[in-house]
């Protein structure tokens, strides 16, 4: 078997800093845990067969199961809604690694790798509305009721979010334009400058990503076990949606506002 490569060389190949150094390049978690251990299973993964795109369809899979790992009541669904999202994060590291060692980069990968994005948030969000209702595969059905509702309506608000910003990139493309670098996601306007470093701030809208959620669900879901019932993941729902809604015009604002269509 071909030898491991050195940590440091791989490093350097497979974690350029311009990406890791980028404000929507890197999801914080990548910044302070992930990408160390992520290198590590990388380090292992380029001496065998496996491709990029297989190992982006494994982190789709996580994603979903996470939404549907939340189906399971009780604190063990939420467990397992945390875990798998935490290997979700993994695996989405590592297919970009195992791309930049093997230069196997493809516009498949890109595509499936956002098609996951929007299809863990989507799953977890709805999940949190079955899991809000106490519906779930174990126990009591309560049917698709107003919780349920709740947790498809923010899930379709997570999905506009997500739309939205990635719209910048298409409608740049038809434009013959280059990608906007993050000089050009500065709001020209200074009122909207000062509402979004607020926003930014608080940090209040990252509950609208998968990752940032399955850890709130995993806190109220020991609020729910020490109540003996389901009102804080229901206040949590309720908050996450709220936010969620607030946000979706607050980016398209931000967009409009900013150089991101200059």
């Amino acid at each position: 078997m071909v030898a491991a490569p050195v940590l440091e060389e791989l490093r350097e190949v497979c974690q350029p800093q311009a990406k890791l150094a980028s404000r929507n390049g890197e999801h914080w978690a990548g910044r302070l845990y992930m990408r160390r251990l992520s290198l590590r299973l990388t380090r292992q993964l380029v001496r065998t067969p496996v491709t990029p795109d297989q190992l982006t369809w494994t982190m789709v899979v996580c994603g979903v199961l996470s939404g549907a790992a939340l189906l399971v009541p009780g604190l063990t669904g939420a467990v397992l809604a945390a875990l798998l999202m935490q290997l979700f994060l993994l695996f989405d590291c590592v297919d970009g690694e195992v791309a930049r060692w093997k230069g196997q980069n493809s516009a498949t990968g890109i595509y499936v790798d956002r098609l996951g994005a929007y299809l863990a948030d989507a799953a977890l969000m709805i999940g949190f509305g079955f899991r809000a209702a106490e519906s779930g595969i174990v126990g009591g059905w309560a049917g698709f009721d107003g919780w349920v509702s709740l947790g498809l309506a923010t899930a379709l608000g997570v999905v506009l979010l997500k739309a939205s910003t990635d719209l910048v990139d298409v409608a740049r493309a038809r434009r013959g334009l280059s990608v906007a670098d993050d000089e050009a996601t500065r709001p020209r306007s200074q009122g909207v400058a000062s509402v979004r470093r607020l926003a930014a701030a608080f940090k209040i809208h990252r509950v609208t990503n998968g990752i940032e959620a399955s850890l709130v669900l995993l806190v109220v879901a020991v609020a729910d076990a020490v109540s003996g019932g389901v009102e804080p993941t229901r206040w949590a729902l309720g908050a996450v949606a709220v936010i969620t809604w607030v946000m979706v015009p607050a980016h398209l604002l931000s967009i409009l506002a900013s150089s991101r269509l200059r």
